[in-house]
């Protein structure tokens, strides 16, 4: 539990350094709600590390997600968060973009292509390399690798890139 915990606050580190210095949301408070849901989740069986950090994936979205519309509903027009991704999503890297403007482009793209949705987050949430996310997606890299970049392309010119 250790490791794990030491690796989730990697991961809450790298989101929450990408956010905006003022951000109320911490980097331990990010894994601490992630790790606590985590281990709340009765009867849940994680096949290996892949299949674990592909649900704290998409834990920590939800959270950050939630934190985001929190924030903004408590303030009317309320100052939006950021986030970097690291790859960026077209050329120039370090693209900042908003949190909830992802998500809302994550559930779109996931109507459209659900495989690319789960890419986009295993590998930007989760921290996935490519070979982890064709094993829990039951796929090739290559594969994968061609559902990143479409994904990418796809969320740069729905967040009007």
């Amino acid at each position: 539990m250790t490791q794990v915990y030491g690796e989730l606050r990697k991961l809450a580190r790298r989101y929450m350094h990408a956010e905006r210095p003022d951000h109320t949301l911490q980097a331990t408070a990010l894994v601490n709600e992630a790790y606590l849901r985590l281990m709340a989740q009765q009867g849940a069986t994680w096949q290996d590390r892949a299949h674990f950090f592909a649900a704290a994936a998409q834990l920590m979205r939800h959270i950050l997600v939630d934190h985001a519309r929190a924030h903004k509903a408590g303030k009317r027009g309320g100052e939006q968060h950021q986030v970097t991704l690291t790859e960026g999503l077209a050329a120039e890297e370090s693209k900042s973009i908003e949190v909830l403007a992802l998500n809302e482009a994550l559930e779109k793209l996931g109507r459209v292509d659900p495989r690319q949705a789960r890419v986009v987050e295993l590998h930007f949430f989760g921290g996935l390399t490519f070979a982890e996310i064709a094993y829990v997606l039951e796929t090739s890299e290559r594969t994968v690798k061609r559902d990143w970049t479409m994904a990418r392309a796809w969320l740069f010119r729905q967040m009007g890139g």
